[in-house]
């Protein structure tokens, strides 16, 4: 199967990145490489294109899409939050621009055998890394009612984690292991009534997604990167992140703000005396949407958000 990649925002993320022909730029999150290409495009013989992704498939994938570019390009196996050790080992200091896509392939999603989707009957799998040996198999047969509860209440938001949790532990005890994916979307859907299932989206999304994140650390590699990759910005560079969940946008929008006004200080001072300096500022204020076209054509870009930060020179 093909790894292809419906690169969202597209056009937002190029412009917003604000490409310099000789710089240097990190994709965080190669997938597909779709906005990989759409950077290395853009950038001359001088510049310098780095993609990131823990899915050795990506990377492989991502060497054929881009071997027409003329600029130098450098495709690591890692994880974003990484991004401090794989610019050492490159001998690289500075970049001029990231981009964060978060999430789950198209690629992941389509391959059935990789257990992500609700929508194909595979093994419980859900690694975004193949070389881990943690897999969603582990999360729903091991964590027990509480710990489950907690991530799909937490992670997919969903209003029936408890009664899901308690049918998960049940069909554990009396039937054995839930093996495959088929057989966690049954139980989900005995677990949510009938009357909740009519209306909104899939019944197993949230717990889906919820499993995903966990399993993979997503929030937590999102929250240890931005901080380092800010730090890592030339004067005038942009970090774009493009986020799917309420959640990856929450901390996204929320440490994007304290790097640009660090200040502790109680707000009565006159002056700031804590000492801390701003590290740049927002460019995007409010969120950029994907437009109703291309909700239209890609209904996977309906819950996009694409957030900005440009360091200070």
């Amino acid at each position: 199967m093909d790894f292809k990649h419906v690169p969202v925002l597209y056009e937002e993320c190029l412009e917003g990145l604000a490409i310099k022909p000789d710089g240097i730029y990190v994709d965080g999150t190669l997938g597909g490489a779709g906005h990989a290409f759409g950077i290395g495009s853009r950038l001359s013989e001088k510049g310098i294109l780095i993609g990131i992704d823990r899915d050795k498939e990506a990377i492989k994938a991502a060497e054929k899409r881009l071997e027409s570019l003329s600029c130098t390009k450098f495709l690591v196996q890692s994880t974003y939050d990484q991004i401090e050790n794989v610019l050492t080992q490159l001998q690289i200091d500075g970049i001029d621009g990231a981009l964060l896509d978060i999430g789950v392939s198209s690629y992941q999603l389509d391959n059935g055998e990789r257990g992500f989707s609700y929508m194909h009957d595979a093994p419980l799998d859900m690694r975004m890394n193949q070389d881990d040996s943690f897999s969603a198999y582990d999360v729903v047969n091991g964590y027990d009612k509480k710990k489950l509860t907690e991530i799909i209440r937490k992670y997919g938001e969903e209003r029936w984690a408890s009664r899901i949790s308690d049918f998960i532990v049940k069909h554990r005890r009396e039937e054995g292991d839930i093996k495959t994916t088929g057989e966690l979307v049954d139980i989900i859907k005995a677990a949510i009534p009938a009357s909740a299932r009519r209306e909104g989206p899939h019944p197993a999304k949230r717990t889906f997604q919820a499993i995903r994140i966990e399993l993979n650390r997503e929030l937590d590699v999102l929250e240890d990167s931005i901080d380092t990759m800010i730090e890592r910005l030339a004067p005038g560079g942009r970090l774009s992140i493009i986020t799917f969940h309420s959640l990856e946008d929450r901390i996204v929008k929320t440490i994007f703000r304290k790097n640009e006004n660090p200040c502790t200080c109680p707000p009565d001072f006159p002056v700031c005396v804590c000492g801390k300096k701003s590290k740049g500022k927002v460019i995007t204020r409010k969120p950029i949407l994907p437009s109703d076209e291309e909700m239209e054509t890609n209904p996977r870009s309906k819950s996009a958000k694409l957030r900005i930060f440009e360091r200070r020179i």
